[in-house]
């Protein structure tokens, strides 16, 4: 593969991340989140699933620079979901605008961190000396479905609005403010669990690619 197709694929994943983060910040989809709590969750999955990944994707110093501790970028992301999803913090990003473009930032910050120990598996050879820490990343997204799986089911299925704002105001496509919650909660359980099952896989492939490569070299050897 040529120097040439990586630059442009990376330079690709970075337009693309910094034109989602827009879609979920800036854009006028992003000012339909105080109307619709689906929408809402949208913008959140966009900056943490989708523009922080291909931003890190297409950061040429990713390649060398020193991992933050996957336990610390877990925590990082799991906390900003759960933290800004509890009712009184929710309230407040709605009803102010700066904590609004707060809410919006670290929910980027946090994607970046989150993601910081995951992409370098995806976007870099594998070497049998880091095979092992790269298994473990496997697990790493997998824990991270749980606590987003718990809350999008409390969305789905408890039974009673979460967010007071989204009774009162003017819900799109027709949808009942319950309905919308409801939609809402389907939605982050699904996105969440194929944007963490889909890097599990590629980085699965990898090892056993390497693996298998590693054993084909071991015989060419011998003979």
């Amino acid at each position: 593969m040529s120097p040439n197709f990586i630059n442009t694929r990376r330079l690709t994943a970075f337009i693309i991340g910094l034109f989602s983060a827009w879609i979920a910040a800036a854009s006028p989809l992003a000012t339909l989140d105080h109307r619709s709590l689906t929408v809402h969750m949208l913008n959140h999955l966009l900056l943490m699933t989708v523009a922080a990944p291909l931003i890190l994707a297409g950061m040429p110093i990713l390649r060398n620079a020193r991992l933050m501790h996957p336990v610390l970028c877990w925590l990082a992301g799991t906390a900003t979901v759960i933290g800004w999803h509890v009712p009184a913090a929710f309230e407040l990003a709605l009803q102010s605008h700066w904590a609004h473009g707060v809410e919006a930032a670290s929910f980027l910050l946090a994607g970046l961190l989150f993601w910081w120990p995951v992409v370098q598996p995806v976007i870099q050879p594998l070497s049998s000396v880091t095979m092992s820490p790269r298994w473990s990343m496997i697990l790493y997204l997998f824990v991270a479905t749980l606590p987003c799986d718990i809350l999008a089911a409390f969305l789905a299925f408890c039974n009673r609005l979460v967010y007071p704002h989204y009774r009162y105001a003017t819900q799109l496509f027709s949808l009942s403010p319950m309905q919308d919650q409801q939609y809402a909660g389907a939605l982050m359980w699904v996105w969440v669990t194929f944007a963490y099952l889909i890097p599990a896989v590629i980085i699965t492939m990898q090892i056993l690619s390497a693996r298998e490569h590693a054993h084909l070299s071991a015989q060419a050897e011998a003979l």
